[in-house]
């Protein structure tokens, strides 16, 4: 990355308490970061809720050091032209060796097993007598054979699927919009499944790791548990909204569903006889804390330094090399026709020569970066942000 120019240090404002491999990765010469920085230019976060939280015109960018982004009002910052970036898969290993811990947890009834235990009294005779006589109650099934669910192949619904196999599971999956480098990383053992419904009616175990949008709250519904098998068991590590909470509890209830665990507690669930609830532990590892803050480190000094956007939620991904002796212009702009050309031709007008463009679109949303021979001028940068449809022009250090 290349070091700004700017008269002032980037400014970070942190809402949570941020790893220190992340934070150690910003220069002291170049960034101010802390949780009480006034007029950031960033944000950077873990779970704290910003919708209720006012957000000054002076930051350009948020990221939160974890995958989902629903803490985040991303709608209202796209219409400010300001990116959200997440750090997709860098609490993958975490969240699915937790998910292989709920598999057993499941299978071999392991916490009520242990509940049980905890109440034994007496001498160890009559411990040993007690345990003989109670463990019948906690008999579960093992996992070769049986047949594993996946619903959303991204980073971690490709690594539980690939160790289940490990484990002796069948794995049947389903994810529509798989991205290619996802698909490279899935073993052929895995069954591609023709439909949602499909994982539904053949899964043993049924696990989902998918985003929480709209698209997918309420995802395992009334209808959709209705085709499962009685003795199935439902996982769920991604967000408690992807689960119908009270749809589980009735086919629990009507034993039309083995049990069901979660990541997150709640009145419905916490203290139900056939569910287990976790309290949120899927990316609770010191590697995952430190792998999430790396990432959003980076993809900040990216962006703030090089007007690079790689991993956002809301902005095309924008990657192009620097090349010595220019000085680059980032836009974003409303995705509308010939914004390329009114660019090229106002830097033209003043004189100004583009060496490299990348015009990079999503949506009604649009980046584009423009590296200009030698110096770009104040009347250029102002000019350009008068162009109907820009909603920012920066002006970033030279390469």
């Amino acid at each position: 990355m290349t070091t700004s120019s700017a008269d002032r240090k980037f400014r970070i404002r942190t809402l949570n308490a941020i790893s220190g491999a992340g934070l150690s990765r910003l220069p002291d010469d170049l960034y101010e970061v802390g949780g009480s920085v006034e007029e950031p230019d960033a944000l950077l976060v873990r779970s704290a809720k910003l919708h209720d939280t006012p957000i000054e015109d002076s930051v350009l960018a948020v990221a939160r050091a974890g995958a989902g982004t629903n803490n985040i009002p991303v709608d209202k910052l796209t219409e400010r032209g300001v990116p959200v970036f997440n750090t997709p898969g860098a609490n993958a290993n975490a969240v699915k060796e937790l998910v292989l811990a709920g598999l057993f947890i499941a299978s071999r009834n392991l916490i009520p097993a242990a509940r049980f235990a905890h109440t034994l009294e007496g001498d160890d005779a009559e411990i040993a007598k007690a345990v003989e006589a109670g463990k019948k109650q906690f008999v579960g099934f093992e996992l070769p054979g049986r047949t594993l669910g996946v619903i959303g192949l991204g980073a971690i619904g490709v690594q539980v699927a690939n160790a289940a196999l490990g484990l002796g599971l069948s794995v049947v999956g389903f994810d529509p919009g798989i991205s290619v480098e996802h698909a490279w990383h899935l073993s052929a053992e895995v069954e591609r499944a023709e439909s949602i419904e499909d994982v539904f009616r053949r899964a043993d175990i049924l696990t989902v790791h998918v985003p929480l949008i709209e698209a997918t709250r309420g995802l395992v519904s009334t209808q959709r548990i209705a085709l499962m098998k009685d003795s199935a068991v439902i996982l769920n590590f991604a967000r408690a909204e992807i689960v119908d909470e009270d749809a589980v509890i009735s086919a629990l209830d009507a034993d039309a569903l083995r049990g069901y665990v979660c990541d997150f507690p709640s009145t419905n669930v916490h203290k139900h006889p056939k569910c287990i609830s976790l309290p949120h532990l899927g990316a609770s590892t010191r590697e995952a804390e430190s792998n999430c803050a790396i990432m959003a480190v980076d993809e900040l000094r990216g962006f703030l330094e090089d007007g690079q956007v790689h991993n956002s939620v809301n902005f095309p991904e924008a990657v192009m090399p620097r090349e010595e002796g220019t000085h680059r212009v980032l836009i974003v702009n409303r995705n509308v026709p010939n914004m390329v050309g009114q660019v090229s031709t106002i830097v033209a007008q003043h004189g100004e020569n583009i060496a490299n463009l990348l015009n990079r679109s999503r949506g009604e949303l649009a980046v584009t970066l423009v590296d200009v021979e030698g110096e770009v001028e104040l009347p250029t940068l102002e000019e350009l942000r008068g162009i109907d449809g820009v909603l920012s022009a920066r002006l970033i250090s030279a390469a």
